[in-house]
């Protein structure tokens, strides 16, 4: 006897029930008020530093010149936020803990010009659905202050000054699970002192301090931009940043930006503000990485606090709850000016800095008992007669590009007879040029060398001597300058090959057999839309079906690269950025590898001339403080430094 498997049950088997026909209805109702707020109070309250940040937004809208924040338990137990602004009215008080009230907006035309840090009317409703939280305030007509308790509705009279205070109590008691996601004090504690920083670096004319525990933990006086830059961030960024300052138009860029040695290897001094708000937006840090990219590499990160004051109707605040995005009407502009006010702040060398005379850096040293008078007597002039340094010549007024360095770089087997011998013009080494201050007929280095007795007129000083073969040692007012002359002629050649071959086309490589992958609809509009620019790139990049692409040439300096990689990033940079920009970017790439490759090499001697030319080109290069690759090609030494070296005056 035989026995037939068992079938299973198919969709044609009427006999079987529908789940589907037994579910019960879920009938369409209107969702209690306190469960719409703590639904709301997931958007807006992560952590008690989000409570922070929209207590402070309110108490700098009602105009106070001193806020103080007190915090139990990193903030979970207790967050107490107290101002001297100008304090709520007995009559709008309970209006202030109902959802969607507000005094900030009244029409949709002031929803398109905020000016305000807080607009949107549910930060203090969202906060009281999640928490135990009551709020005193008084105006300058009042008597006294009035306290009410959001969770009951009283009224009480209260005692203190003009002003208001919130009193948030145990975070999230009204819903565990969210309390359970929290950190351990000091983390929330470090969030809290972050978030009042951020307003802080903003609001330069308002006082902060802040308590945990009873214990002061952070105090900000009032007082000037840069002092509260230097409180916040400390004196080292003042010293190793730049100013930025630039108008256009409706919109004013100002700041600081840090100097690639300040770089850090997080991106924790990273602060970006749109009329004066907070907010962390991918076009404009990307705006502000690709103004580095040129002297920084790797996985650094930039430091800089820059702000943005542009015209309220031109951006669109109203993104996102906690108001951290925004929305620009035109993205493109405002990425491309904070890159070039950025650029033309890290353009200037620090050679640039007037440098202190001979007086005031005998003053800055260390007194010594032991102190003789010191003649500055010339170097020798180097007598050997050798053949000229291939050089670049003295740099030409450019404005700032950036590189790609997002381009795959060729191997170091090919790429330097590839490039050299496809984009070499015939001036780009061109023999080496003397310091301007010297005619032609006066082209003697010992000349030469009496000419610059006084290194007061050139911010890097004149040559002395040259060591390692490496290093070129010279001498300025402040004290003693180091050079990496492979790193600094670097520079000084990229520089040059930039200006000669901006409108360039990069040759291509055909290849034999067409690469062809699958693409998304964007990269084929992409593709489709930027042939042309992908043909100035050196790429032959079409469509060959649906949802299919195929690469038919590649750059010649690049024929080793992996073609539909290459495609792809190419593809990819297209369809978020201006065309001109990629091919700039990917061009520059290319010049950088062949000026690293043509720059003078190490253990090459240089005369007194030689030496001399190369910091005047120095001084007259753009960003000649990094190499293409984001190395210092310079130090300076000053005498107290050198005094301390030595111990003198101890």
């Amino acid at each position: 006897m035989t026995h037939e498997p068992a079938r299973a049950p198919t969709s044609s088997d009427s006999t079987l029930p529908d789940p589907r026909l037994n579910a019960p209805r879920r009938h369409i109702q209107a969702l209690p008020d306190e469960l719409i707020s703590q639904i709301a109070a997931g958007e807006v309250v992560e952590r008690p530093a989000s409570v922070v940040r929209e207590l402070v937004d309110n108490a700098l809208d009602a105009g106070s010149s001193q806020i103080t924040v007190k915090l139990l338990a990193g903030g979970v137990r207790q967050i107490l936020v107290e101002d001297d602004g100008c304090g709520i009215p007995l009559a709008e008080l309970p209006l202030a803990l109902l959802r969607h009230a507000t005094s900030k907006i009244r029409s949709l035309d002031d929803l398109e010009h905020v000016s305000t840090m807080g607009f949107r009317g549910e930060a203090l409703a969202a906060i009281a659905s999640v928490s135990d939280t009551s709020l005193s305030s008084r105006t300058p007509s009042d008597g006294h202050a009035h306290r009410l308790d959001a969770r009951s509705g009283e009224l009480s009279p209260a005692a203190r000054s003009v002003g208001t205070s919130v009193e948030v109590r145990e975070l999230f008691f009204s819903t565990p699970a969210r309390r359970k996601f929290l950190k351990s004090d000091a983390t929330e504690l470090a969030h809290c002192l972050e978030s009042v920083r951020r307003h802080a670096l903003a609001r330069p004319d308002v006082g902060f301090s802040v308590w945990h525990e009873g214990k002061l933990v952070e105090q900000l006086r009032a007082g000037t931009p840069e002092q509260r830059m230097a409180d916040v961030l400390g004196k080292e960024f003042i010293s190793t940043s730049r100013g930025v300052d630039l108008h256009i138009g409706p919109m004013r860029i100002h700041g600081r930006a840090g100097l690639p040695e300040a770089s850090r290897s997080r991106a924790d001094w990273q602060y970006c503000y749109v009329n004066g708000r907070y907010v962390r937006d991918k076009l404009l840090a990307h705006g502000v990485r690709s103004a580095y990219e040129d002297v920084l590499h790797g996985g650094r990160q930039p430091t800089y606090a820059l702000f943005i004051d542009i015209a309220p109707e031109l951006v669109d605040v109203n993104v996102h709850p906690t108001k951290i995005e925004v929305r620009f009407r035109d993205s493109r502009a405002v990425h491309q000016a904070l890159r070039h006010a950025v650029e033309a702040s890290l353009a200037l060398s620090r050679a640039d800095q007037p440098p202190t005379t001979a007086a005031t850096s005998s003053a800055e040293r260390l007194p010594t008992s032991n102190d003789q008078p010191v003649s500055t007597t010339t170097a020798p002039a180097a007598n050997d007669q050798q053949t000229p340094l291939p050089w670049a010549h003295s740099m030409q007024d450019s404005a700032p590009e950036r590189r790609w360095s997002g381009w795959p770089k060729p191997s170091q087997s090919d790429s330097g007879a590839a490039m050299l011998s496809t984009y070499s013009p015939p001036d780009a080494f061109a023999a080496l040029t003397l310091p301007r201050v010297v005619s032609a007929p006066q082209r003697d280095e010992g000349l030469v060398a009496s000419k610059m007795d006084d290194s007061h007129e050139w911010p890097l000083g004149r040559a002395i001597a040259q060591i390692g073969g490496v290093y070129v040692l010279a001498e300025n007012a402040k004290g003693l300058i180091i050079v990496d002359m492979h790193a600094a002629h670097e520079r000084v050649v990229y520089e040059r090959l930039k200006t000669q071959m901006a409108d360039a086309q990069l040759e291509s490589q055909p290849l034999l057999i067409p690469l062809t992958f699958a693409a998304t609809p964007n990269e084929i509009a992409t593709a489709e839309a930027q042939h042309d620019t992908l043909l100035a790139l050196g790429l032959d990049v079409d469509s060959i079906g649906p949802g299919k692409l195929a690469v038919r040439s590649t750059p010649l300096a690049l024929a080793q690269a992996d073609g539909v990689e290459l495609a792809r990033s190419v593809l990819a940079e297209l369809s978020q950025m201006d065309a001109s920009d990629v091919i700039k970017r990917a061009q520059h790439d290319l010049l950088a590898t062949m000026a690293c490759h043509g720059a003078v090499r190490a253990n090459r001697r240089l005369n007194l001339t030689e030496m001399n030319a190369l910091l005047r080109d120095m001084e007259a290069t753009e960003r000649a403080d990094q190499c293409n690759h984001g190395r210092p090609t310079w130090r300076q030494l000053t005498l107290r430094e050198l005094d301390a070296l030595f111990l003198r005056g101890r």
